[in-house]
């Protein structure tokens, strides 16, 4: 039997996953909530029984509107191929300045992040679509898709994967990850096809440094 590589496991978890249920109703609330920890059950299971393993990292940063802004990065990894993972980034979440605002903003963003990855199908009959109609006309205006564009030109994409990639040591490419950080965040909000590319590079050069170190 031929071995499954992360992007096969990956389509058997989505077609495997079980359909999450919303929660009830509680007053004053006009749909079913669809919850966190209901996600995350059927998600990790179905992760867990293809093999692999979801880790999230976290940024966050207080906004002009005293909220706090929370941006999930997921990477998925393959069990049987440490070196194999898959990234699912952008996810975010906004959360009060309290005690609760930035667990409750994590939460969020990491279900969502699940939602993202395995496309989960959610809800109750006729709560969430499943038995909703198409239009019967297109819009008469075709959509465009654009891609997102820098808003700095202080942002040298190629200059910080190949400063990652030459890196030494993992001194260095720490080193290097804290220098641009700035500019990685930035990315991150306006440009994530260029974030994923250095954000791949960094991840593949830190790999590479710790099976020489090991």
């Amino acid at each position: 039997m031929n071995k499954k590589n992360i992007y096969q496991k990956l389509h058997q978890a989505c077609l495997e996953a079980k359909t999450v249920v919303k929660g009830t109703k509680v007053k004053g609330m006009h749909f079913n909530p669809l919850e966190h920890d209901a996600v995350q059950d059927i998600a990790t299971q179905t992760l867990l029984d293809n093999r692999l393993y979801a880790t999230c990292n976290y940024l966050t940063e207080i906004t002009d509107k005293n909220m706090v802004m929370v941006i999930c990065t997921m990477k998925v990894h393959d069990i049987d191929e440490p070196t194999s993972f898959i990234l699912v980034d952008g996810c975010s979440a906004m959360g009060g300045l309290d005690k609760f605002g930035t667990g409750q903003a994590m939460s969020y963003s990491r279900k969502y992040a699940f939602l993202n990855l395995l496309n989960l199908k959610t809800g109750i009959k006729d709560d969430d679509g499943f038995t909703a109609k198409p239009f019967k006309q297109n819009s008469p205006e075709p959509s465009v898709e654009t891609q997102p564009q820098y808003l700095d030109d202080n942002v040298d994409v190629e200059k910080i994967k190949s400063e990652l990639k030459s890196a030494k040591t993992l001194k260095q490419l720490n080193f290097s990850k804290n220098k641009y950080r700035n500019h990685v965040h930035f990315l991150l909000k306006n440009n994530p096809s260029s974030y994923r590319e250095v954000s791949s590079v960094c991840e593949t050069r830190e790999i590479q440094l710790n099976n020489v170190q090991q």
